[in-house]
């Protein structure tokens, strides 16, 4: 005889079955050199791996794909449309890093990708304060609340108002080139897609140095060109405080500003030795690409770094 389940039952199957996940690998490369020698040991499953993203869509059409979210532990439909989307060899292609949107936490690949990676024992955070730059975003909500009072955010408001000091809408104004916080005072500093935007970004790697603890963790994302051994400078700041553009203006998407906010670099492996420069050991880049949950895209990482003990 056969019973019909209720469907709080059922819902608590779907995530006990979504719970069981596999592992995630995360791949470290800490130079250029071991770069392509990964591209090159690694060839036939990085194809393999675009052909599976090309058979994901046809033409232009939003379209979901099928994968479990591990910040949700659910069988989700991930949603991407074309928005802000790329030619890769003449094919129109989905900017998988912003799209990829689960609907029920609403956070997109690289997001989601973030909290999997903080939650990993591959890189134990400490329970000490982290220091996040950003905090109008789901994602800063999203760790605000798993991390408590341990979370400080805060964007950039401008010089109106003193740095580290609350401005409108409960929001923290910082400028990270120059922090307000202690030194040694934070357990961890997280800034992802924010140092593009940063003229003086070497500045900003010493502060993040200087506020973090003896043994604290450093965890980043930028625009990366991993083929790269240098960085590409997009724009800069002249004697007389004016922007002077080197290559066409980009601007990227701004919570606080609907003009966007203008990119002054293009990262390559250049980045990584100036973490080293600042004092920063164990600079790795952590590679990733899961179908399964979500993560596509070609050469999809976060930068990760310590300060020594």
């Amino acid at each position: 005889m056969h019973h019909k389940l209720p469907n709080f039952a059922k819902s608590l199957l779907t995530r006990l079955a979504a719970t069981r996940m596999p592992p995630m690998l995360w791949q470290p490369v800490a130079s250029h050199q071991e770069y392509r020698k990964h591209r090159s040991l690694h060839r036939e499953d990085i194809e393999r791996q675009r052909r599976v993203e090309r058979g994901l869509f046809s033409g232009q059409a939003p379209f979901e794909v099928a994968g479990t979210c591990h910040l949700c532990s659910a069988h989700v439909r991930f949603r991407v449309t074309f928005e802000h989307s790329y030619h890769v060899d003449g094919v129109l292609t989905p900017n998988w890093r912003e799209w990829l949107k689960c609907p029920s936490c609403g956070l997109n690949n690289r997001m989601r990708a973030v909290v999997h990676l903080l939650g990993s024992r591959s890189l134990g955070l400490s329970d000490g304060v982290a220091y996040i730059t950003e905090q109008t975003t789901p994602l800063y909500q999203l760790l605000s609340k798993r991390r408590g009072g341990r979370l400080v955010g805060s964007e950039y408001l401008g010089k109106e108002f003193p740095f580290g000091e609350t401005g409108p809408r409960g929001i923290r104004n910082e400028d990270v080139s120059n922090l307000s916080f202690g030194s040694g005072q934070l357990g961890a500093v997280l800034s992802f897609d924010v140092l593009e935007h940063v003229p003086d970004y070497t500045r900003a790697l010493s502060e993040f140095h200087r506020c973090l603890a003896a043994g604290g963790r450093l965890v980043i994302s930028v625009p990366f060109l991993s083929d790269s051994p240098e960085n590409l400078v997009r724009a800069r700041i002249d004697k007389h405080g004016k922007i002077v553009h080197l290559l066409p203006p980009e601007y990227h998407d701004d919570p606080l500003r609907s003009d966007g906010c203008l990119a002054f670099y293009h990262f390559g492996w250049e980045l990584l030795d100036d973490l080293r420069d600042v004092g920063f050991i164990r600079v790795r880049a952590l590679y990733y690409w899961s179908l399964e949950y979500g993560y596509l895209g070609a050469d999809q990482m976060f930068i990760v770094a310590e300060k020594p003990v």
